[in-house]
């Protein structure tokens, strides 16, 4: 188990293509259901990050159902927020896998991010994930296999969501900017694999937040290395030599394809308080511009 000090463990002329909601459809193969998640979906109502998110047209207040306003919906935002700590206050401290979904059960992406969270898990770690299938159901499963906490946080999306049959701790969300605050919140580290859109998202998000002081600094390892190198390269080639970064910042990501060598990282910066270190704190210091 790590020594727990330092932290705590969402124009053209041409008229545009507007995609049509899509009903019910069930949980991807190898998913448990989640009905609780999928009320919306399943009476085809818009996710509640939809309806935040849209600008509301005027009504007057006498014709307003406060249950379906804004003032409302701060109640709901807050008992999330309530039920997701009240659920990880107390876990170990943790790491938190992303990747991809569409990652299938026979490629080398998911079996890395197996024994990468049962590596984590027996040096002591809870394993996080969306608790989704591919990467995040490969890193749960990892955490059982090596006898760790496997928690998974999922998020409702307008189609219908599982849950991987490997978690123990279900959290349901459904607003992105919630979840990503447990993520946050409760990680010592991200262990990031292949992904997309999502994956990235939650990548920039953390150097971002790292970068501005936001958070403490905590490692952000990238697993495999031919998958980055050409986003790395991006990085030093065009955002540190226009200036838009400093070469320091690159220090903030570490890549590797080693499952052991993830694993040391991060234990050793546990261990050691890593976030505490003049050159992380030099590399923090720094700001977007």
């Amino acid at each position: 188990m790590p020594r727990q000090q330092g932290r705590r463990p969402a124009k053209t002329s041409v008229s545009p293509r507007i995609p049509t909601r899509a009903g019910p459809t069930a949980p991807q193969q190898g998913l448990e259901p989640n009905q609780a998640l999928n009320v919306n979906v399943q009476l085809g109502r818009k996710t509640e990050d939809e309806v935040l998110l849209k600008r509301q047209e005027f009504v007057a207040p006498q014709e307003r159902d406060f249950t379906t306003g804004d003032p409302w919906r701060v109640l709901r935002i807050q008992s999330e927020f309530v039920d997701g700590f009240d659920t990880l206050a107390h876990i170990s401290p943790a790491i938190t896998i992303f990747g991809s979904a569409r990652t299938l059960p026979d490629s080398e992406e998911y079996r890395l991010a197996e024994e990468t969270a049962r590596r984590l898990a027996e040096a002591g770690f809870a394993v996080i994930t969306g608790g989704g299938p591919g990467i995040m159901e490969a890193a749960n499963k990892g955490a059982l296999a090596g006898g760790g906490e496997s928690i998974g946080c999922n998020i409702e999306l307008p189609f219908e969501q599982g849950t991987n049959e490997y978690v123990r701790v279900a959290i349901n969300f459904r607003y992105f900017f919630v979840r990503k605050t447990m993520f946050i919140k409760y990680s010592e580290a991200f262990v990031i694999f292949p992904g997309g859109f999502g994956t990235m998202d939650e990548l920039f998000e953390a150097l971002t937040l790292i970068q501005t002081r936001k958070i403490t600094n905590f490692p952000v390892v990238l697993m495999g290395t031919r998958y980055w190198r050409g986003l790395l390269d991006w990085l030093k080639e065009t955002m540190v030599s226009e200036g838009k970064i400093h070469a320091a910042d690159l220090d903030l990501l570490h890549a590797t394809d080693d499952p052991a060598e993830a694993t040391k990282l991060i234990v050793d910066c546990f261990n050691e308080n890593c976030w505490d270190s003049p050159l992380v704190q030099h590399a923090a210091e720094r700001t977007i511009r």
